[in-house]
């Protein structure tokens, strides 16, 4: 015994030294670093930034007063909203409870599409439960971006969910539909409308849809990008896509096609794989044209807008 509790203690010893021995050149290497990326702060600000920082994090609450939200009850299944936490390592984080009252089924519970304050924000979230079981589980939304472009305080989480037979897919789903969690209330509840820019290029914009250009990046992943910002003003879902596409007069094609569902807006990106430009020798974009497409997901026949556009660079 006491030799297995020397054999454990002994290596954390041993980091101990290591760490004490060359602490002091990595603090020196990391503050090099960070004084090139953030702001001074001095002593006479009305708050230090450390101050600033205990006081945040006194205010930020683990978890939010919430009172339990019953999404489904049927004789297949149960799904509840139990608990919301604000602070989740995942980010931002509704706890739901799963039911399975099938005796010989596995049911798939899903979230097909998600916004917050409107703005779509997909939290990737399937889980199975199998027959006569229940699970506890967490809805994340990890999406850290849209706090970047001013969202603002989440008010209001709208889910489209399904539950549905895993190993038939043809089935018709024992539950599907739409709601919402208001974490600090309905009546406070409040919708995202994003602030025109000078630099704002609009694709599209009728009583149906806007499409707007809101810049462009070379993305180390995914290439040459343009970064759109999507508004569906219809109650139904629209589908926009992008064909005969050129970048300086070479056909290129991004494979682009995004659904925002009805009265929600949607920030996405149309990219091309840096090989579609090494194949056709472009090195700087001058020019890209393309016909940009809006229909209605679920009826083909109904368009919202079709046109050519021509962007000059």
């Amino acid at each position: 015994m006491m030799k297995n509790t020397w054999n454990r203690v002994l290596p954390i010893m041993l980091i101990g030294l290591l760490l004490c021995g060359c602490g002091g050149e990595k603090k020196e290497e990391a503050s090099s670093g960070a004084v090139e990326k953030l702001p001074s702060v001095t002593q006479s600000e009305e708050t230090t930034a450390e101050e600033q920082t205990q006081q945040e994090e006194v205010v930020a609450p683990s978890e939010i007063e919430f009172d339990e939200l019953t999404v489904v009850d049927n004789e297949e299944c149960l799904l509840k909203i139990t608990g919301i936490d604000p602070s989740n390592i995942w980010g931002y984080s509704l706890k739901a409870l799963l039911e399975n009252k099938s005796s010989d089924k596995t049911y798939m519970f899903a979230v097909m599409s998600a916004a917050i304050n409107g703005v779509e924000s997909d939290p990737l979230f399937a889980t199975e439960v199998a027959p006569g079981k229940k699970s506890n589980e967490t809805i994340s939304f990890s999406d850290s971006s849209l706090q970047e472009k001013g969202v603002g305080e989440i008010t209001d989480i709208e889910i489209e969910y399904r539950v549905y037979d895993t190993d038939d897919w043809m089935a018709d789903p024992v539950a599907q539909d739409v709601f919402h969690v208001f974490p600090l209330g309905e009546d406070k509840a409040t919708k995202y409308k994003r602030e025109a820019q000078s630099t704002d290029v609009v694709l599209a914009d009728n009583e149906h849809v806007s499409v707007i250009l809101i810049g462009t990046e070379e993305d180390p992943i995914w290439g040459y990008t343009l970064n759109l910002y999507i508004e569906n003003k219809t109650d139904r879902k629209v589908m926009v896509s992008v064909e005969d596409v050129s970048v300086n007069g070479f056909m290129a094609d991004p494979l682009f096609a995004r659904e925002v569902g009805a009265k929600r807006s949607a920030f996405t990106n149309i990219s091309w794989m840096d090989s579609a430009f090494e194949e056709n020798g472009i090195d700087t974009v001058e020019s890209i044209e393309m016909t940009m497409h809006a229909y209605d997901s679920e009826n083909y026949g109904d368009d919202y807008f079709k046109d050519t556009i021509t962007l000059d660079f």
